[in-house]
Parts: C-alpha cells; sequence; structure tokens
C-alpha cells in the first residue's frame, strides 16, 4: 500500500508539472524518471545467541534484491537540479552466523530529497551527474513463522543519506536513459566500546556506529519537459 501511494503522487505531481511547463516547452525545467536495477546490502552484528537448533547467529541483514525507483526533479539552472526520489527493494531478511537461515519478506524503502549537479551544456547528449540526498529509510515488518510461533515484526524508520553518480544519455530532446549507482547509509545503532577518560570533559562511554548500507547499481528512463 505504502508503494502504491508514493505511485499515485507522483503522477500527479507529474500531471501538474506538466501542465505548468507547456508554456516553457522550449526551455525543459522538469524532469521525471523510473528505474530498475540491483541492490546489494549489509546488516549489523550483534552479540551472538544460539538457539535450538545449535547454529551461532551473530548478524542480521536483507539480501541483495531487485530494486526500483521513482525521481521527480526541478532544473534551477542549466546545471544545478533540486528534487525528489524514491525507491523501493524488495528483499528478505536473514539472520547470518555459522549459518544462515531467512527470516521472511521485507520491503526497504527510500525517501530524499536530492540535490544534483549535471554537467555539461543542457543540449548535450551525454551528461554526467552527482547526486547528494538526505531523508529515511524505512525498513517494512517481516512475517515469521519460528518454532510453531507466527507473527510480524515492526517495521522501523531511521535517518540516512545518500550519494549517487551516473550519466543521462538523451537520444532525444525530451527521453534520454538513465545509467546510475547509489549509496545509502542507514544508521541502525551504536555498541559500547569502553570508556574513555579526558581531563576536561570527564569519563564517558564511547559508542561503535553501525550502519545498514546499500549499494545500488540501476538503469531507467528521464522525461523532461
Amino acid at each position: 500500500m505504502r508503494s502504491r501511494s508514493v505511485t499515485r503522487a507522483f503522477m500527479g505531481a507529474a500531471f501538474g508539472l506538466l501542465l505548468a511547463g507547456t508554456g516553457q516547452a522550449q526551455d525543459p525545467r522538469f524532469e521525471i524518471g523510473g528505474n530498475a536495477g540491483w541492490t546489494n546490502s549489509d546488516g549489523v552484528t550483534f552479540d551472538g545467541i544460539v538457539p535450538d537448533n545449535g547454529n551461532l547467529y551473530d548478524g542480521i541483514a536483507p539480501k541483495d534484491s531487485f530494486s526500483w525507483g521513482l525521481s521527480l526533479g526541478y532544473l534551477v539552472s542549466p546545471n544545478t537540479e533540486v528534487g525528489f526520489l524514491f525507491d523501493q527493494q524488495k528483499s528478505t531478511l536473514t539472520v547470518t552466523g555459522t549459518t544462515e537461515t531467512d527470516i521472511g519478506d521485507m520491503s526497504v524503502s527510500n525517501y530524499h530529497g536530492y540535490f544534483a549537479y549535471n554537467f555539461g551544456e543542457p543540449e548535450a547528449k551525454v551528461r554526467p551527474y552527482l547526486l547528494l540526498g538526505l531523508g529515511a529509510t524505512h525498513y517494512g515488518g517481516v512475517p515469521f513463522s519460528v518454532g510453531g510461533f507466527t507473527g510480524e515484526t515492526n517495521g522501523s524508520t531511521q535517518f540516512s543519506g545518500t550519494f549517487g553518480a551516473g550519466l543521462k544519455l538523451y537520444p532525444s530532446e525530451t527521453v534520454g536513459v538513465k545509467l546510475g549507482a547509489r549509496y545509502t547509509p542507514t544508521y541502525i545503532k551504536s555498541d559500547s566500546e569502553g570508556w574513555y577518560c579526558d581531563p576536561y570533559w570527564g569519563c564517558y562511554v564511547v559508542g561503535d556506529p553501525q550502519y545498514s548500507n546499500q549499494f545500488e547499481f540501476t538503469g531507467g528512463l528521464v522525461f523532461r519537459f
């Protein structure tokens, strides 16, 4: 339901921007894109546990899997762009250790506002770009069945950033092909590493932050008007 509402919102925004941009077709300012690809994901570690099956588990992570996304951008100048992107990975949550065990299906959704810089002239057929975004990553609830118990874990939303680069190829003035890669680190937790004492600030616990990282490789279409 969440991904459907995001898609409807993008369609509504695209229609509104299309109407707003009809009077300035000679100077394209808006870009709408859709992409699909593959995301490599990692998770976090925890103190090892040994359940009844005798295996040691000390990590949890989403599996690498298919992902898709939508983007909506506005060119504030011939090279600088601001916008919003949505991306979702359809994955499986897995616990790792001496063996791997799947818990259940899970969706990982990213919501980021972004700033991008497009190199080259607006009419160029090939335009490299760099992208920086801030927003949130939502880990959906996971249905599970373990030892006769069934249920669903709670979802969680965490602050995240995203960094990307790629190429926009324009065989025509209004339709292009977008190839890119993005790195999205999401803070999950911090583990205590011990105490640190300072003559001025006193003693305090030092933490080791852990992030769940996504490395996404995608391709898709981009429409500008």
